[in-house]
């Protein structure tokens, strides 16, 4: 008897107080969860013994899973930044220092790069995000509907790529280290008759997870903007 009361204690003295949780507090636990288990594994079960508190009490701050989901990945986007968006008066450096937070976050949590690149949080790092890209986009030349379909396809690539890169990363090791020997080795071992182009070019091919990859496609469509904006001042726009 004295055992069982002695344990009863214990397990109530392990019980988080009374209205001690906080959206901050259940935000930061659910980060440790997602990171350590994937997106899976955060459930509302969980967070309550990563906080030593009852699960139902998390319903007090967030009404479903889906928008706990959608805070957390607005305030880990918000981290990513570092600082407040601040224009630097160049619009290719500033859409350029974006999609490298958000490149950099997605490799910091690939097990929610997906749920990232999917959807839309509707809250407020996301809408400063888009406010000060279509920013750069109008000082790059852009009149507001090219300007706004530009946001679109540029954001697209760079969730996109950021994504596949942090699916790479989520791999286990040895099937993401066959994958890069497949380019390092096998690509170079392949008959010059039968595949002359891979033949010539196979020291210059690139592992799917370089990191020199996005840099380059990320110049690419910088690029892309200008001329775009070039081609809209020729035709009067």
């Amino acid at each position: 008897m004295s055992t069982k009361g002695a344990s009863s204690g214990t397990a109530a003295k392990k019980r988080r107080p009374r209205d001690s949780l906080s959206r901050d507090v259940i935000l930061e636990a659910a980060e440790t969860i997602a990171v350590r288990d994937g997106l899976e594994g955060l459930t509302f079960a969980a967070l309550g013994q990563e906080l030593h508190a009852h699960a139902t009490s998390i319903y007090r701050h967030f009404r479903d899973k889906d928008e706990l989901v959608l805070e957390l990945i607005d305030v880990l986007r918000a981290k990513s930044y570092d600082k407040e968006l601040t224009s630097t008066g160049d619009w290719r450096e500033d859409l350029r220092f974006t999609a490298k937070a958000i490149h950099a976050n997605y490799q910091r949590y690939p097990s929610l790069a997906h749920q990232m690149s999917v959807r839309t949080t509707r809250r407020p790092t996301e809408f400063r995000n888009v406010e000060f890209a279509l920013d750069a986009l109008r000082r790059a030349g852009l009149d507001d509907a090219s300007a706004a379909t530009t946001l679109r396809v540029f954001g697209n690539f760079v969730r996109s790529t950021s994504a596949m890169e942090a699916s790479i990363r989520a791999l286990p090791d040895k099937v993401r280290a066959t994958d890069e020997l497949a380019w390092e080795i096998e690509y170079r071992q392949l008959p010059a008759e039968e595949f002359p182009n891979i033949s010539r070019m196979s020291d210059g091919l690139m592992t799917v997870g370089d990191p020199q990859i996005f840099e380059e496609a990320l110049e690419m469509m910088l690029d892309a903007i200008e001329l775009r904006a070039q081609r809209q001042a020729a035709d009067g726009g």
